[in-house]
């Protein structure tokens, strides 16, 4: 199975930054690793805290559409306790078709707690509303008419005003973190995962566990899970040397976590550590050169078996300049690792290596008999050719 790789835009900003700039650039890293050779977007949505500045992942993805010719687009999630299903499902059909089957709808409960407590909702209730939300949306995906209340929305007779570009629908993935609640939505629907704590320990733990959950559910629904649909995000930093990487990311690591703190305290850096050093110490990201990204990759793939995309979760560790350049270097030298792109290349090398003395000999002999040839032509009274070119 070939490894997909993309990119998880949540996505992350400092608060003293441009806002309009960071959505500019949001959109210039779209393209960029569209130009790279990455096979996959995702865009969060989020509504409160500061850092993670895009609100509907769905407008996003129409203006990077418009911007991009062949990577696609997914929503990295829409939270479904937050909108009405007949709208979700509306807005991905609309989508479908304006990005010609690019679009892929990723759903979640909504991460950040402060997000459903402005819209009244309490957090408890999310998990449970989004698996109401998301038997819906899939039925209306499907076509049919649907009638159906529960305690926080109503349809009657709801159909979605077009039907899907995508045959039969566009791919559907759900959130998976720590909890098993995205593996059982998974195998109840035979859909694909999108793993977005992979790269730390409790949801690296827990990956094996919930895919185990998805496949368990699933057989007892008559489904077989894909592992192309199995997507991990991590965190990474890519330079020349691994001191390299860490200088560059001390520009805005410390500012991440201290939001990742202050939303969920889950980087517990001592006071007067440097968050840099501890990060890597506790090997929650890599930070480091493509040899690491490459190691890291295979650990998680040893871990867990096949997986079907990497996603690099961005974020402004590092300015633009060295982020861009982070990108680069993962395309240039991790993902041909895992594409194996450059096997003959390989191959080819190897062998001219492997025969240089006799390849030589024979170079040097033909070299030799030339100027010999050339020499005997150009004595007097040689024949030389009769038709006006030189016998070379």
């Amino acid at each position: 199975m070939d490894l997909r790789h993309g990119v998880f835009v949540a996505p992350f900003h400092a608060v003293e930054e441009n806002p309009t700039l960071c959505l500019q650039r949001d959109l210039e890293l779209v393209q960029l690793v569209e130009r790279l050779g990455f096979a996959e977007a995702w865009i969060g949505e989020h509504h409160s805290g500061g850092f993670e500045t895009i609100d509907s992942p769905e407008i996003f993805i129409a203006a990077a559409a418009e911007r991009t010719t062949r990577i696609r687009l997914g929503t990295g999630v829409v939270s479904l306790p937050y909108h009405h299903p007949l709208n979700v499902a509306n807005r991905i059909v609309q989508l479908d078709h304006m990005t010609h089957g690019r679009v892929m709808f990723g759903a979640g409960p909504g991460l950040l707690a402060s997000d459903a407590l402005m819209m009244g909702i309490e957090p408890e209730a999310t998990r449970d509303r989004m698996a109401e939300s998301l038997d819906v949306i899939l039925r209306l995906l499907a076509g049919e008419v649907v009638t159906e209340k529960s305690e926080w929305f109503t349809l009657r007779e709801a159909r979605t005003h077009l039907v899907p570009y995508t045959k039969p629908r566009p791919e559907v993935c759900v959130a998976s973190a720590v909890t098993p609640s995205g593996g059982r939505l998974a195998g109840r629907h035979g859909l694909g995962m999108l793993c977005v704590a992979a790269g730390e320990k409790a949801g690296f733990d827990a990956l094996a566990t919930n895919w185990a959950v998805a496949e368990e559910i699933a057989a007892e629904h008559g489904r077989v899970m894909d592992r192309r649909g199995l997507r991990v995000v991590l965190m990474m930093h890519l330079a020349e040397s691994r001191q390299r990487a860490m200088d560059e990311v001390a520009f805005g690591l410390a500012k991440f976590v201290d939001y990742f703190n202050n939303n969920l305290p889950r980087w517990p850096v001592p006071p007067g550590a440097d968050p840099v050093q501890w990060v890597v110490e506790n090997d929650l990201a890599v930070v480091g050169t493509p040899d690491d990204a490459i190691a890291r990759i295979e650990r998680v793939i040893d871990h867990q078996g096949e997986i079907g995309c990497v996603l690099l979760q961005t974020n402004d560790w590092a300015d633009w300049d060295q982020t861009r350049r982070s990108l680069e270097l993962y395309a240039r030298y991790v993902i041909p690792h895992f594409s194996r792109d450059n096997v003959n290349r390989a191959d080819s090398y190897a062998w001219v290596t492997a025969h240089q003395a006799e390849l030589i000999d024979k170079r040097k002999r033909a070299a030799k008999e030339m100027f010999e040839k050339h020499e005997a032509e150009r004595r007097p009274g040689a024949s030389r050719p009769q038709d006006g070119r030189e016998a070379w």
